[in-house]
């Protein structure tokens, strides 16, 4: 009885050890102030302090909404499957709309103006490369809605990335398009199928204008979705301003299964 009761005592002290040696561990996000010239962009980068293992780093772009609970899930998610996940600031100073009127001048203002969308975002991929727990050659890029059409443009324009993937993304290029040999990034591209923002024409001329560059690249539908799928806050947004957006659950747990396998084959 006694030696019983010793093993316990034991066996408890050990995992007593062992469960506050790992106490602390947990996924860290932290705010990081970045200069694009002389504008102040507000990122966030996010990780799991569980290791100190330098890791792949994931740069993850906004909705024209800016920067929401939605991207914080996402990078929170990146960082416990072992990334290091940048939240990108496109708009500066961390601005952010309540309201479609103000969120398409944001997007607006950058999609307008390609230099400042490679300038910007150049910016963010600098920021997450110097990070102590980022493998800098290996960074991607992740983004939604007006971000997953900013990772095309990225890939576009001959960024080194290994791999971008776009989440319901406007397909027409904000500058140049796709040219053979410039494109070093893999790209995966998930959108709605009954998403009314993007056209059958430019789905047809999007995946032209990848083959005529030699890309490599998948475009995956899920039918019936519409724009904003992976977003859990997009069906009161689109009741409150009457715009076909919808959060679709499978479609979201499909997608991000898909992103995972993705990144995984990328990095």
């Amino acid at each position: 009885m006694k030696r019983h009761w010793l093993s316990a005592t034991i066996a408890g002290a050990a995992i007593a050890l062992l469960l506050g040696s790992t106490a602390f561990a947990a996924i860290q996000e932290e705010a990081v102030s970045y200069k694009d010239g002389d504008t102040v962009m507000k990122g966030f980068i996010v990780y799991d302090d569980a290791s100190s293992a330098k890791r792949p780093g994931v740069i993850v772009v906004h909705e024209w909404w800016g920067v929401t609970k939605h991207i914080h899930t996402v990078a929170r998610k990146l960082a416990s499957e072992g990334y290091t996940a940048f939240i990108a600031d496109m708009f500066g100073d961390g601005k952010t709309a309540d309201n479609p009127k103000d969120a398409g001048a944001l997007a607006g203002s950058v999609s307008k103006n390609p230099s400042a969308m490679v300038s910007r975002f150049s910016a963010a991929k600098d920021t997450l490369a110097r990070h102590a727990t980022t493998d800098a050659s290996k960074i991607s890029a992740m983004g939604y809605c007006f971000g997953g059409s900013v990772v095309l443009d990225m890939a576009r324009a001959g960024l080194d990335l290994k791999g971008v993937a776009a989440f319901h993304a406007s397909l027409e290029p904000a500058a140049a398009p796709a040219a053979a040999g410039k494109v070093k990034s893999r790209i995966l591209v998930q959108n709605g199928g009954a998403d009314p923002f993007i056209k059958p024409a430019s789905i047809v001329a999007f995946k032209e204008e990848m083959a005529a560059a030699n890309v490599d690249y998948r475009y995956l539908v899920y039918p019936g979705a519409v724009h904003a799928f992976t977003n859990p806050e997009a069906t009161e947004k689109g009741k409150q301003f009457n715009l076909p957006l919808a959060y679709d659950a499978q479609a979201d747990q499909q997608s991000a299964i898909e992103a995972a396998k993705f990144l995984h084959s990328v990095m």
